[in-house]
């Protein structure tokens, strides 16, 4: 929605400095190779005689026209320019490598500022968490009280002390 309503805006603008312009009309030969070097009055110009061109009958246009009006339309100038020129990458590979240093900094400090781990961390806690839970036939359908079941039940983490 915004994108439409920057569009629109840029349109009428383009619109409104191309009528108080009284210089010469380029013409739609070579229109790519040339749009970079034309003044914003002249692709004002242009846009305006392609819009007018296209209110008639399409099948009326020549090649010429045509493929002006494709390029203003969908050409990689403005907004849709090539996004990354030469020497971009390594920008982005450093940015990103950069980001994932100071989060990977941030992750320790935080860790380092934390508090220890719980002393129910522990291989003999869980073991008897383990041993607590087929006292009380925990979960006797799939869980660690069913018959045959070869699981790890509670031991999922070990601290080393």
């Amino acid at each position: 929605m915004l994108f439409r309503i920057a569009s629109i805006n840029a349109k009428r603008s383009l619109t409104r400095s191309a009528s108080t312009t009284t210089g010469s009309v380029p013409t739609f030969t070579s229109l790519q190779s040339s749009w970079k070097t034309l003044a914003q009055e002249e692709k004002a110009s242009l846009y305006n005689k392609v819009l007018e061109a296209q209110k008639g009958d399409w099948k009326a246009l020549d090649l010429e026209q045509k493929k002006a009006a494709y390029w203003i339309a969908f050409g990689p100038h403005g907004l849709r320019k090539a996004p990354l020129e030469k020497g971009d990458g390594k920008k982005v590979y450093a940015g990103v490598f950069a980001v994932i240093a100071v989060s990977a900094g941030l992750f320790q400090l935080i860790r380092q500022a934390g508090q220890p781990t719980p002393h129910t961390f522990t291989k003999e806690w869980q073991e008897a968490t383990n041993e607590r839970m087929k006292e009380q036939k925990a979960n006797p359908l799939t869980g660690i009280s069913s018959e045959g079941y070869e699981g790890k039940g509670f031991v999922s983490f070990t601290k080393e002390e």
